[in-house]
């Protein structure tokens, strides 16, 4: 049966907003902003990408100040070669970070500032022909030195010849043991280092896909053409290992950067502990993220992983839906511009 028509919307019965319980925006005002955390306090306030960015602050801030709530900082994109790496540090000297999921290649460009090197700019439409015979790698409108690369293989061979054949490698062993060098040998900021002096897990789930894995692999075959012992690696260590961690916390919190792997990998610890129950009937301690906070500009309509939302993990076993307190902002942006904003706001909170 069809709708009876109840005519055009009468003017003394249209809602005012308030009375649904909605929350008025607000005029961003600049006078009033004297810090980056009062800027994205109002931005909050506002619409579209910067409403995203300043609840992107507050989500943060809420999984910081929760002592009981155990925050994952995954990273991918070039974001050390960008000069982001001191946001990380940032993150991680201030105990807002208590485990880091990276791309190799994000590690290996951290280290090459670590040890005093340089990136430089450059333009997009340089000749790539010409940079390869010159000796650069160009990422975008930054250059990598090979000769960096190569300086930072020789450091990466002396922390390898430390450490016993018959070890089995995994990433987050390997990344201590170079934190622990840099500690020792650097006078400069660096994620490897930083995590290192504050106990914080880095692990590397694509450990070959990065000039780190390949400096590993020419260790190995160097020892081979010497008759030595080469070194096995074992992707499982990292997986039990991040697995056991997670199942003993109350509360979990996710930074994302990015996507790809260091994100789904953080994410799917949850299915891991969920099918390990299920399959193997052993009792282990499920676990869902509660909080989330994602800066990436791929959408979602394109089916890629690292356009997914958030809304989407929720039918993994990844994310508790707001509805049972949730909480998580996707901030569609470049990382370059949103992630320093995020960060220093809530540090002027946590100091407050």
């Amino acid at each position: 049966m069809k709708k009876k028509y109840k005519g055009p919307r009468k003017g003394n019965k249209l809602a005012d907003g308030f009375k649904h319980g909605l929350i008025s925006l607000k005029p961003l005002d600049l006078s009033k902003a004297d810090t980056i955390g009062n800027l994205l306090k109002q931005m909050s306030n506002t619409a579209f990408g910067g409403r995203s960015v300043g609840e992107a602050a507050d989500v943060l801030y809420q999984m910081v100040k929760k002592k009981d709530c155990f925050v994952v900082l995954t990273l991918s994109g070039a974001m050390t070669v960008a000069k982001m790496g001191l946001v990380a540090c940032d993150m991680i000297d201030n105990g807002m970070v208590n485990a880091v999921i990276s791309t190799g290649a994000i590690m290996v460009h951290g280290l090459v500032e670590a040890t005093g090197l340089s990136h430089f700019k450059t333009e997009p439409d340089t000749d790539d022909t010409k940079l390869y015979y010159a000796g650069y790698d160009r990422v975008y409108d930054t250059l990598e030195l090979e000769r960096n690369l190569d300086d930072v293989e020789k450091i990466v061979r002396k922390v390898l010849e430390t450490i016993p054949r018959d070890r089995v490698l995994s990433s987050v062993f390997i990344n201590e043991v170079l934190g622990k060098y840099l500690q020792v040998f650097s006078k400069k900021r660096d994620i490897l280092k930083s995590a290192y002096k504050k106990k914080v897990p880095i692990y590397i789930p694509a450990f070959t896909d990065s000039e780190l894995g390949l400096d590993v692999g020419v260790f190995n075959r160097r020892a081979v053409s010497k008759k030595e012992l080469p070194f096995s690696f074992d992707p499982f260590l990292d997986l039990e290992h991040f697995a056991t961690l997670i199942e003993k916390q109350k509360k979990l919190g996710i930074f994302t950067i990015g996507g790809g792997v260091p994100r789904n990998w953080a994410q799917q610890v949850c299915p891991y502990l969920d099918i390990l129950e299920k399959r193997l009937k052993k009792k282990t301690s499920f676990k869902r993220y509660l909080y989330g906070v994602r800066i990436c500009p791929e959408p979602a309509h394109w089916g890629g992983l690292s356009g997914c939302t958030y809304q989407e993990g929720i039918s993994w076993g990844k994310f508790i839906p707001p509805s049972e307190g949730g909480r998580w902002a996707e901030v569609y942006a470049d990382a370059t511009i949103a992630w320093p904003l995020i960060v220093k706001a809530v540090m002027e909170r946590l100091k407050k």
